[in-house]
């Protein structure tokens, strides 16, 4: 055997497990999961007061580095925050996709895959001096080279990324969802839709979203929120959660608040799954990285079983890869080692609001491709 981790608190939401145990990594993958290990290996780790989860899967990142303006690094994000699949939500379209796949992808220590934007030119021009929408002009939305580039990168594309709302569409409104929806049947892929401020509205979105598509931002602050003033869940959120329409956090530097976390977790509406959002204009914060996005849940009181399977399970059954988020033997060999670090925390949400904590995730390991990650934060 390669490696071992030895006594941790392994949790494995899509096993059903949370044991204390040792996990084992041969080739690559999980070879073994047991209370003991008998087997010695090549190196071995002890992970006691640990936690051992499956490797992050950060559903909702923007990693096109160098290629775009919104986009950050992957490795040194990997490095500090124990992610070990970045999916990217839509940075590169058809027209830079190939530029993205062999500079960025090809090369990376740590696995990407990406839903592909319906814009041909993807988010092109955000920054803090440049901010245009890739969903405001219909005539970048060439519906013919979206399916031929996903179809000739189908190793890589989860699923099609289209963002509506006054910020991403301009006066487009609701059309750039449905000529996204119509690349997605196309294709037989699930959608990701980020949604900003009206039109269209949130009602006009979820009523077209189908089983395993995914509606991202979903603990926005008003307007565009799926909490309702009165501290109930809108009634158009909960009919797509029931038809199987997925919720992802998608933090980001304008679609988290407080308000709407508290709210919606207190009605019995928790996320699917929990994602950052991370780009050029939160990775010095709010957003920082997804460990930072699952403290936030922690001090506001989610189950921890329930947290690791939002950045687990959950994002990989939404991307269809079921080797991922998994400690199952003969899964991908990718996993996270943790703790819960004691201290005056402070947290804050998109919104200007701040709330302080005693506690937060800490990374204290990981492993990548079945082999300890030599130089990971912790």
């Amino acid at each position: 055997m390669d490696l071992i981790l030895r006594g941790g608190r392994v949790i494995d939401p899509a096993s059903g497990l949370d044991a204390i145990g040792d996990v084992g990594f041969t080739g690559g993958r999980v070879a073994a999961v047991a209370p003991r290990i008998a087997e010695p290996a090549k190196e071995e780790r002890d992970v006691a007061g640990c936690l051992v989860i499956p490797g992050m899967i950060d559903l909702h990142t923007h990693v096109y580095w160098g290629g775009t303006s919104i986009g950050v690094e992957a490795e040194p994000l990997a490095r500090r925050s124990g992610t070990t699949t970045f999916i990217d939500a839509g940075t590169a379209g058809p027209g830079n996709f190939p530029g993205f796949r062999k500079h960025v992808i090809e090369p990376s220590l740590v696995r990407i895959l990406a839903y592909l934007n319906v814009s041909f030119a993807g988010i092109f021009a955000f920054s803090r001096t440049v901010m245009v929408g890739e969903s405001s002009n219909l005539l970048l939305l060439d519906l013919h080279e979206c399916v031929r580039v996903a179809r000739e990168n189908a190793d890589l594309i989860v699923g099609v990324k289209v963002r509506v709302g006054r910020g991403a569409g301009g006066s487009s409104g609701i059309a750039p969802l449905d000529l996204a929806l119509e690349v997605a049947e196309e294709l037989g892929l699930p959608l990701m839709a980020h949604i900003d401020h009206p039109p269209p509205t949130r009602r006009e979105v979820l009523e077209r979203l189908r089983p395993g598509d995914v509606l991202t931002h979903c603990y926005r602050n008003f307007p565009n929120s799926l909490l309702r003033g009165d501290g109930g869940v809108r009634e158009e959120a909960l009919r797509a959660r029931e038809r199987g329409v997925l919720f992802d956090i998608g933090h980001g530097a304008g679609s988290f608040g407080f308000h709407a976390c508290r709210g919606l977790l207190a009605a019995g509406f928790p996320p699917d799954a929990i994602s950052s959002d991370v780009h050029v204009l939160n990775i010095d914060g709010p957003a920082y990285d997804l460990l930072m996005t699952m403290s936030k849940f922690l001090v506001l009181g989610m189950d921890l079983n329930a947290l690791v399977a939002a950045v687990t399970a959950a994002p990989a059954r939404a991307i269809r890869r079921p080797s991922l988020g998994t400690l199952a033997v003969g899964s991908e060999g990718d996993a996270a080692i943790l703790d819960i670090e004691q201290g005056a925390f402070t947290f804050d949400d998109t919104q200007g609001e701040s709330i302080a904590a005693d506690r937060r995730f800490r990374l204290r390991g990981m492993v990548v491709g079945g082999a300890w990650w030599q130089g990971a934060a912790g």
